[in-house]
């Protein structure tokens, strides 16, 4: 077990899992909260047996969102300094949503404010009936910071807006209906739900998987053409790649193919 201030990091059969670790702060996130997560993200990059991340809370909540320290004490700070502060922190949660492996929220309890945030930056996102969703930040004189676009793209504008102007908490049930969760299950079904979708990943080729992530997210803003061409340079990078090899083989021998990770 890897251990950070703020979070624990555990592997176990190709699977990390990262629990934010503020369970006497109801899981809400500090600037250095985000730092670590930076540095998590620099080490689970190159790791070649992590084929699959589970992202979750400790305690009774995934995370009520950003701690007031976050913003606390910046108004006497000029707008520049301010900026940059604000950009550092949102490359934290941008190297994070950019890893090359699939990411899968575990939600439960409060899930609110940079706690959406933090799972909108998760490929999958399941929770249980119970949760609680809330973008209150507007209640506070404040924009959603580092997630509006996130939210209008996975939920679409009509329902970005009655999240984000309203500030509203909502259920479960009202987030799968607008696209927010891929799945919504009973409190004691929500851990093998979340292993179970690992699991399937840990049965699929792990280098593809995560230039096929990668190919979504890059090609998400171009044209037609341009994101072809992403295709292209994928299938060039993967030829001579010893798992494509086996799961060429594997298929012509009708039997389970046994990927590597190369």
């Amino acid at each position: 077990m890897s251990e950070y201030q703020n979070w624990l990091l555990t592997e176990e059969t190709h699977t990390a899992t990262l629990t934010l670790n503020r369970p006497e702060a109801m899981n809400n996130l500090t600037a250095e909260t985000l730092y670590e997560l930076r540095d998590i993200s620099a080490y689970l990059r190159p790791r070649k047996n992590v084929w699959v991340v589970i992202v979750q809370g400790r305690g009774d909540h995934f995370s009520t969102g950003m701690d007031v320290s976050v913003i606390r004490g910046r108004a006497d700070q000029p707008e520049p300094a301010n900026r940059e502060y604000l950009l550092g922190l949102q490359q934290c949660l941008d190297d994070f949503e950019a890893l090359e492996k699939p990411t899968i929220a575990k939600l439960h309890g409060f899930c609110i404010g940079g706690g959406l945030i933090l799972a909108l930056c998760c490929d999958f996102r399941i929770a249980s009936q119970r949760t609680i969703f809330s973008l209150p930040e507007v209640k506070l004189g404040l924009p959603v910071l580092w997630g509006t676009q996130r939210l209008t793209r996975v939920a679409g504008v009509a329902a970005a807006k009655e999240m984000v102007l309203l500030g509203k908490r909502f259920k479960a049930s009202a987030a799968q209906a607008c696209g927010l969760l891929h799945q919504v299950v009973p409190p004691d079904e929500l851990d093998k739900t979340v292993a179970a979708l690992a699991a399937k990943f840990q049965r699929l080729p792990p280098r593809t998987v995560g230039i096929a992530k990668r190919i979504i997210h890059s090609g998400y803003n171009l044209s037609t053409r341009d994101s072809q061409n992403l295709e292209l340079d994928a299938l060039a990078e993967l030829l001579d790649s010893p798992d494509l090899q086996e799961a060429i083989e594997s298929y012509s021998e009708k039997r389970r193919p046994q990927f590597t990770g190369d």
